[in-house]
């Protein structure tokens, strides 16, 4: 009789523990019912950055040299509901607002676009525009994402032919090594603009998908840079770059005087002190190398034929 009790006792103490848990468990998972935590983004090159190792955890804001705005005020920014990579209906054919003195700055990606982007914001004070939507810029320094008038610098496009250079009277053509171009740009497609693909993503499929991916970005490569380096009617400035990578001022003072921009050297000497900011991904060093000897050859000999129809006899990767 005595045993019985005892069992009864077990049995309802841990009854009454399981309910305690799962009340006090489901009570922690109310929403409002905890502080919530503050994600902090960790861009240890960026000057404004507050470490957590300092006791301090707030989200990163851009630091801008100037307060940044659009070139013409009485030209709107009306983004379009939805976004698309070939057909924006912010720059189509009968716009004539946007073919007015419009610059592209045309790029394969992966080839630094945002970073040039990001350094003319700081030098000039004044809004790029792009034909895509890119949610993530446009929160992180980039409000003028599907913005494609004369209301900004200039507009970001990855495209090529006809269509795609219809708004345009002149472009910046920026050209990157196509081996680093074309890893910046898988990088960007598995971890965002500043992130890295995995080492398990260069072997997926047995490493068909890499190989395929490589196939089809640096055919893609040429066409983009050749079609606006021969066929665009517009005016033309090439930039490579590892020269804004290795003479950031010198490229910067160029391009705006391509832009017939006025030069605020107080403006300049800011942007140069804040050349890294938060878009340039760190360099990282793989166990095991990507790309094949095959795929090295290839990726050399249409690099050599492309930079030589561009005027570039020697080179410097970055």
């Amino acid at each position: 009789m005595a045993l019985q009790g005892w069992r009864l006792c077990g049995v309802t103490v841990t009854i009454v523990i399981y309910i305690g848990g799962v009340l006090f468990l489901s009570m922690n998972n109310v929403p409002g019912s905890h502080p919530r935590r503050i994600r902090t983004e960790r861009f240890a090159e960026f000057p404004n950055y507050r470490n957590q190792k300092h006791g301090i955890n707030q989200k990163m804001t851009i630091r801008w040299c100037k307060e940044l705005r659009y070139m013409q005020p009485e030209l709107p920014a009306e983004p379009a509901d939805a976004a698309s990579e070939f057909n924006n209906p912010n720059i189509s054919d009968n716009d004539d607002n946007s073919k007015t003195g419009l610059t592209a700055l045309a790029s394969f990606p992966g080839s630094g676009n945002t970073w040039l982007r990001y350094l003319l914001q700081q030098s000039t004070g004044i809004l790029t525009g792009s034909i895509y939507k890119d949610y993530g810029l446009l929160k992180t320094g980039f409000p003028g994402e599907n913005v494609c008038n004369s209301s900004v610098l200039l507009v970001k496009t990855h495209e090529w032919g006809p269509k795609a250079w219809a708004p345009f009277s002149k472009a910046i053509l920026l050209v990157r090594d196509p081996e680093k171009a074309i890893i910046a740009e898988f990088n960007r497609q598995s971890g965002g603009h500043v992130g890295f693909a995995s080492p398990d993503r260069y072997k997926r499929t047995k490493g068909k998908y890499w190989q395929q991916f490589v196939t089809n970005k640096l055919r893609g490569w040429e066409l983009m840079n050749l079609n606006w380096a021969k066929n665009f009617t517009g005016n033309v400035k090439i930039v490579f770059y590892d020269d804004l990578v290795n003479n950031v001022e010198s490229v910067l003072r160029s391009i705006l005087d391509f832009l017939e921009f006025p030069i605020d050297e107080h403006l300049l000497k800011c942007a140069l002190m804040r050349k890294e900011g938060i878009f340039r991904r760190k360099k990282r060093i793989l166990s095991f190398d990507p790309y094949t000897p095959a795929m090295r050859a290839n990726l050399e000999e249409r690099k050599q034929y492309v930079f030589n129809v561009l005027g570039r006899t020697t080179t410097t990767t970055n």
